[in-house]
């Protein structure tokens, strides 16, 4: 049974095994071009709240459920989730064994599907599966353009916190500029809580754009679409800053695979991807093992980093890289989310980690 809002849209489909956190998922900039499918059966339970949006409006094309969202029973509910999605547009569908649908998708890869919903249950089910046939799927998309900010903006809200809710930053110690290739809000608000004081580019921001703000550091942030395809435009800018400043340099998830390819390395589209809060990473420096929250599609192929350039992280599902340092220089990445609190707080200290290598490099 269908809810939310009615019409159709096609996009490539995917399962998320997160309990908690369906509004974020769903406003995920990194979705952009999905549908997700939520093994957790209880979606909705808690309604939205303008709070939890990781941007302005959903990203995520559609959702697929187990059981059509209850009453909320959240005392910060504002909206339930229904009204929520039928209000931006967003299309979902309820009823189904979201758990043997997981099974076919990790079996034969994520396929290219078509969602639709009309309460008078008026479907042309050939058109549908004609036009799921028909979509190019996400390999050679650059979707970062498509969700990144229209103009620099500032930023300085910082995480959130009992009993005074998303504080500003007051108090920052280093400048950042942040580019936006689909960022989340929570991961700009560590960085402020972290004490940096934010400046946000859009996705095509040049190396003279970047310098022209006098940073302390440069941030890379997560997004959607094939890093390839992203990198056109974004791989010359990062390698200028690599080559003609001593910046520390950090990204994240998209961010992360757009510094590997801008060091050389290589990144391939994976069978079904990485996505829940549910994933161990070995940090292959201390031995620990952190909880993560994982959302892509493509990855960095370990087997090609340069010299000079070393694995950090590592997934122990798969084997697959989640983290590379340049050898003496303040410069790395993470293909996971450390900002959407899994574990709840294993990977925070890389943001501690940014603020410290720009603090050292100013001393």
């Amino acid at each position: 049974m269908g809810f939310g809002a009615t019409g159709q849209t096609v996009a490539e489909l995917c399962f998320n095994t997160a309990m908690t956190g369906y509004q974020e998922i769903m406003t995920d900039p990194s979705y952009a071009g999905q549908i997700v499918t939520f093994t957790f059966p209880h979606i909705g339970n808690v309604g939205t709240n303008p709070e939890d949006d990781e941007t302005g409006d959903p990203v995520a094309a559609g959702m697929v459920v187990k059981w059509m969202p209850t009453t909320p029973s959240s005392w910060r509910n504002v909206q339930p989730l229904s009204d929520w999605l039928a209000a931006r547009g967003r299309i979902a569908i309820g009823g189904i064994d979201t758990r043997r649908l997981t099974r076919a998708i990790r079996q034969q890869g994520a396929p290219h599907a078509a969602l639709a919903h009309d309460p008078d249950g008026n479907f042309d089910i050939e058109a549908l599966v004609a036009s799921a046939r028909e979509f190019a799927g996400l390999e050679g998309m650059d979707l970062a353009k498509d969700v990144t900010c229209a103009q620099t903006y500032r930023w300085n809200e910082m995480r959130w916190a009992w009993p005074d809710g998303y504080a500003p930053q007051t108090e920052a110690k280093h400048k950042v500029v942040a580019v936006d290739y689909g960022a989340k809000r929570n991961i700009l608000r560590c960085l402020a809580s972290a004490g940096c004081d934010v400046t946000v580019l859009p996705a095509t921001a040049t190396y003279d754009d970047i310098m022209a703000h006098e940073p302390d550091g440069v941030f890379l942030s997560n997004g959607p679409g094939d890093p390839a395809a992203t990198g056109v435009y974004a791989v010359p800018m990062i390698r200028d800053v690599l080559d003609k400043t001593d910046l520390p340099v950090f990204g994240i998830c998209l961010g992360h695979q757009m510094l590997a390819l801008a060091l050389g390395a290589t990144t391939v589209k994976m069978s079904h991807g990485h996505h829940g809060a549910n994933h161990p990473v070995k940090d292959n420096d201390t031995g620990k093992v952190e909880i993560t929250s994982m959302n892509h599609g493509f990855a960095v192929d370990g087997q090609s980093l340069p010299e000079g350039v070393r694995e950090t992280h590592v997934s122990l599902f798969d084997g697959s890289n989640c983290g590379i340092r340049v050898d003496g220089r303040p410069v790395w990445s993470v293909q996971h989310h450390p900002e959407a609190s899994p574990g709840p707080q294993d990977s925070y200290y890389l943001f501690e980690r940014f603020s410290e290598a720009m603090a050292a490099r100013s001393a």
